[in-house]
């Protein structure tokens, strides 16, 4: 694991998976972050929820950008690991696991489980519960975590958008004996054929996929944008100065 911009990394998909198989084998629970541009800002603007986004095993790396700020800051390759993908991964790539899918409405989850089964028939056997609309702190964490133990998941899946959903497996955490935890934000909708698509190959590959979700959702999506580039100016600055620190310590050691 890395720590750039005050956010736990793992960027190398293999020890991803290692860690996640490494975890189900011991006793309790844990979670994944999906860490986006949303998440690094908020995380940076608010201790309490930094504490949360690296209270878990670590974060994944969403942003496309997040490896170009590293390559420009640190001269270092890093690459992008996003919800959608780490979700294909553990349920089409990786050798098979029990799941539960939890967040969004039922008409998603309808859609998700009918598009998930053509490609996995199993699937339609594994939990798909929407969750009431509720404040962080008003679940029934033990009751949610009865339903998992008694469903015997080891995949976790958690849509409920940031920063609740982080805030979410954090609290759900103590309660469950089993399972790993990842919060995947709008991969539902992906996969679910109704409400949204990730934008194509070409876009993502050229860093332009935020110019597709803002015209996919415009309203929800400029606010978010010009949120981030309005931060982005002094998340660069910290982490140069962070650079320059662990130089020097680096030099007065040596």
């Amino acid at each position: 694991m890395e720590t750039y911009f005050n956010v736990r990394y793992e960027f190398d998909k293999k020890k991803v998976h290692e860690a996640v198989d490494l975890r189900l084998k011991e006793e309790g629970s844990d979670y994944i972050c999906v860490s986006d541009g949303v998440v690094l800002n908020s995380a940076n603007r608010d201790p309490e929820y930094l504490n949360v986004v690296n209270g878990g095993m670590f974060s994944i790396c969403d942003s496309s950008f997040v490896p170009l700020y590293l390559k420009w800051l640190y001269r270092i390759k890093r690459e992008q690991y996003c919800g959608s993908q780490i979700f294909h991964d553990y349920v089409f790539e990786l050798p098979p696991k029990r799941m539960i899918f939890l967040g969004g409405s039922q008409s998603v989850l309808d859609g998700l489980k009918k598009h998930l089964t053509e490609k996995r028939p199993d699937i339609a056997d594994m939990k798909f519960v929407e969750l009431p609309f509720l404040g962080v702190e008003a679940f029934d964490y033990p009751g949610i975590a009865k339903m998992i133990e008694e469903d015997g998941a080891d995949i976790i899946w958690v849509a409920l958008g940031a920063p609740k959903q982080e805030k979410f497996m954090s609290r759900l955490k103590p309660y469950l004996s089993h399972g790993v935890m990842m919060g995947v934000g709008a991969v539902f909708k992906f996969y679910s054929g109704l409400e949204a698509s990730r934008a194509p190959k070409w876009m993502v590959d050229r860093h332009m996929e935020f110019i597709y979700r803002i015209f996919s959702e415009p309203k929800k999506q400029l606010k978010r944008c010009g949120w981030i580039i309005a931060t982005l100016p002094g998340l660069l600055l910290q982490e140069h100065k962070r650079k320059k620190l662990s130089q020097g310590h680096y030099t007065a050691s040596r």
